[in-house]
């Protein structure tokens, strides 16, 4: 058995947009990945870069509806490496709004597997919430988020 979490929330913008406002490199540097940003527009079979140095592999994508990524899980220093699964799912609930549904799962069940799945649960949240923002009403959450992020630094576990 693995860890893993799933939050979801609604965005009161059709889902062609809110899907875009994830697979645009230009529209997710916007929001969430503000330091660093995106290297390029997520396509399936590719590998992009988030905030300037983290792979992200992109392994299935299905437009409007459902985007599977997976990056490494961050183990201790040492230990085997291996990768968490992230799924995006975009639900139209009528013309003018989507339910977004990101889960990510893979984790180990230790203390390192729990710490980076609680770290990476509330990173996922605040993107979501960083993107209803900026979305419907063209606000930028995520700049000056984390006191790293106030030294021009991408945020990581041991700086924010």
């Amino acid at each position: 058995m693995s860890l893993g979490f799933k939050i979801s929330g609604r965005i009161a913008k059709p889902v062609d947009e809110v899907f875009d406002a994830v697979v645009n490199p230009k529209k997710l540097s916007g929001y969430f990945t503000v330091i660093g940003g995106a290297s390029a527009p997520l396509v399936e079979g590719t590998t992009v870069t988030w905030f300037g140095d983290i792979p992200v592999e992109v392994d299935e994508v299905m437009p409007n509806e459902r985007i599977v990524l997976r990056w490494d899980a961050g183990g201790p220093a040492g230990a085997p490496t291996y990768k968490t699964r992230i799924e995006m799912k975009f639900d139209a609930l009528d013309e003018d709004a989507t339910m977004v549904t990101i889960a990510e799962s893979g984790w180990r069940e230790d203390e390192n597997g729990r710490g980076k799945s609680y770290l990476n649960c509330e990173g996922w949240t605040q993107m979501l919430c960083c993107m209803k923002a900026y979305l419907e009403y063209g606000i930028n959450l995520r700049e000056g988020y984390y006191r790293s992020e106030l030294k021009g630094e991408p945020a990581r576990e041991h700086n924010i």
